[in-house]
């Protein structure tokens, strides 16, 4: 694989003969404008809400609140960086779960009655240090994303699963050896559940969150009832079924929270699961019993998209006045490439199958084709940080061309929360900053570590982590970041 890093293309002629080399759709503007006329500063509307600018801070969990599910200093920093970044959607600040048993992590914020003053708390600092740094904040839009993790949850001890499941996937039960005899979670149950969501939501309110996002992607449970046609009862089969539990979720939140606003990140797409093979570059897993029946976006091949179900659901968001959608695709635990393009995999990755650029393009081209079927709809692209250096000029482009209302950006947020300003205000983008998706920020969590951004925060850089992370690269041969941040960061 001899994929170029967005690093090494400094010029708008190079980036283009190399999207064209590599034979995919991936357009931008050669100059980025700047000031408020910029495509990039235009407010923009939601319900009652005005939006200020195009840019939106996608969900950013750091697997660093305390074991009760209560906020730390940690988590506090990255919130308080979400808003430093002048970004005015700040799109459900990081995953928090509704109860203890959907934790994705024993160390993943929770929202309770014991946690959600403390949240509130949070919550301020966002906001607090957003106006020290720009002044009025009536043009900032923050969110609280609720979710329970499902076949990912991991509540109790970070390497062991506590699955809970909608129907006994073929694939994914065997790669994360599920037993067979594993439960199913019953209809009973996910009424219950349902009701948590909504008292999650009505402590959201109260704690002064705008809008709150009923996570649909990624792999974890709400995401799985998407594709829940091999389960019986009234949460499989049809998509009217697999859909009841957003649509009863919306519906108790109306009812016991009326005038919070209601958005869904969504995996718009999704394929079969990867595995690295001989010489660790990503590639499909078998499968050769028929038709691939267990994606939502996907068709019957799982390498390929459809979108038929994806327009559908957002016919079904404007029918319930869900106007936010923040489109993502795939999960980080088993399609990494198609959800998080990155150069350098996590440490329980693959090498990309395809030059990452590719997976750029397909999550924008996928926001564009849903925009143009519900133009009525507020989207959130995903994506992009992999774009580094050329990250705004395809974000004005997409904005301009209306491809998307807002561009979302998640780990360049880590090590550089500013560059949003940067690019509003026409400053020089700091080039030692950039993220080079090195996936530091999830090798560390997968080994037990906090979340950061090791190779280039220096506030990470001198954890004790740094070292216990360099040390575990080393014996697993996992190429290092800090020599290539030293070859990229030349000027």
């Amino acid at each position: 694989m001899q994929y170029r890093r967005v690093a090494q293309l400094r010029t708008v002629e190079e980036l283009r003969t190399y999207i064209d080399s590599l034979g995919i759709h991936l357009e931008f503007d050669p100059d980025v404008q700047s000031g408020p006329s910029s495509p990039l500063a235009q407010p923009t509307h939601v319900h009652n809400l005005r939006i200020g600018n195009r840019f939106a801070i996608l969900p950013m969990e750091g697997w660093d609140a305390a074991p009760d599910g209560q906020p730390t200093d940690l988590v506090k920093r990255r919130w308080e960086r979400f808003g430093q970044s002048g970004a005015k959607l700040i799109w459900g600040c990081e995953a928090v779960a509704v109860r203890h048993d959907g934790r994705a992590n024993p160390n993943q914020l929770v929202i309770n009655t014991d946690t959600a003053e403390n949240i509130a708390v949070l919550r301020s600092a966002l906001v607090n240090t957003h106006k020290e740094h720009y002044g009025g904040t009536d043009d900032l839009v923050v969110g609280l994303q609720l979710t329970h993790s499902g076949r990912f949850a991991r509540p109790n001890d970070k390497y062991q699963l506590e699955s809970k499941i909608l129907y006994h996937h073929p694939l994914l039960d065997d790669k994360y050896k599920l037993p067979s005899h594993t439960p199913l979670l019953t209809d009973d149950e996910i009424a219950a559940l349902i009701e948590d969501f909504v008292k999650a939501a009505v402590l959201a309110q109260q704690a002064g969150f705008q809008f709150v996002d009923i996570k649909h992607c990624h792999g974890y449970l709400g995401h799985e009832f998407l594709s829940a046609r091999q389960r019986d009862g009234r949460y499989g089969g049809s998509f009217e079924n697999r859909t009841r539990f957003l649509r009863e979720i919306v519906a108790g939140i109306r009812d016991k929270a009326p005038g919070l606003h209601i958005g869904v990140r969504l995996s718009a797409f999704d394929l079969i699961p990867f595995r690295p093979n001989l010489n660790g570059i990503g590639e499909a897993e078998t499968w050769n019993v028929g038709s691939y029946d267990y994606t939502f976006g996907g068709d019957s091949t799982g390498t390929g998209i459809d979108l038929t179900e994806p327009r559908a659901f957002l016919d079904l968001l404007l029918a319930l006045d869900v106007r936010m959608v923040c489109i993502t695709g795939g999960s980080p635990y088993y399609n990494p490439h198609i959800q998080r393009p990155a150069l350098f995999p996590p440490s329980d990755g693959y090498l990309p199958p395809e030059d990452p650029l590719a997976g750029v393009a397909r999550q924008i081209d996928v926001v564009a084709q849903l925009k143009q079927h519900r133009p009525e709809l507020l989207f959130v692209g995903s994506g992009y940080s992999y774009l580094q250096d050329w990250l705004p000029n395809v974000a004005q482009y997409e904005v301009r061309r209306q491809h998307t209302d807002l561009v979302g950006i998640g780990r360049m947020v880590l090590t550089y929360p500013d560059m949003v300003h940067d690019v509003l205000t026409g400053n020089l983008l700091q080039r030692k900053r950039i993220c080079r998706t090195f996936s530091d920020c999830t090798t560390a969590p997968r080994h037990g570590m906090v979340s950061g951004c090791y190779p280039l925060d220096n506030f990470y850089k001198a954890r004790p982590e740094a070292k216990a992370l360099t040390q575990l690269k080393k014996e697993q041969k996992i190429s290092s970041p800090d020599a290539d941040v030293e070859t990229l960061s030349t000027e």
